[in-house]
């Protein structure tokens, strides 16, 4: 039959992929939203974790999941930065407990 002969890993890869790079979006927000930029280095350490685990799993299907990880985590460390932008802009709602850190951006912002 056909159905025997098709290959759904590909399909399966991909609609992880899309799952994962949708969950990291709301993770940046919040970690941003809470920690600042200096949660940076927590999507390194995962990025470059999953990268070495990615190396030892012997499964396509998992290792390829696990590179989609990986490289999402570090994507990450840049839209973090790109989040805080977001917020000094007044796209995104900014954590009244760090209003002293924005406002500190925004004047070193505008300064220059």
């Amino acid at each position: 039959m056909l159905i025997e002969s098709m290959q759904f890993s590909g399909l399966l890869i991909g609609i992880c992929t899309f799952l994962i790079i949708g969950l990291f979006h709301p993770i940046v927000i919040k970690a941003e939203y809470y920690f600042g930029t200096r949660c940076w280095w927590f999507f390194l350490v995962s990025g470059i974790s999953g990268i070495i685990a990615t190396l030892f799993i012997d499964s396509f299907f998992f290792s390829a999941l696990t590179g989609v990880f990986s490289f999402s985590s570090l994507w990450s460390i840049m839209e973090v930065f790109e989040q805080e932008q977001r917020v000094l802009k007044g796209w995104f709602p900014m954590n009244p407990k760090r209003a002293a850190y924005y406002a500190k951006k925004r004047n070193s912002v505008s300064s220059k």
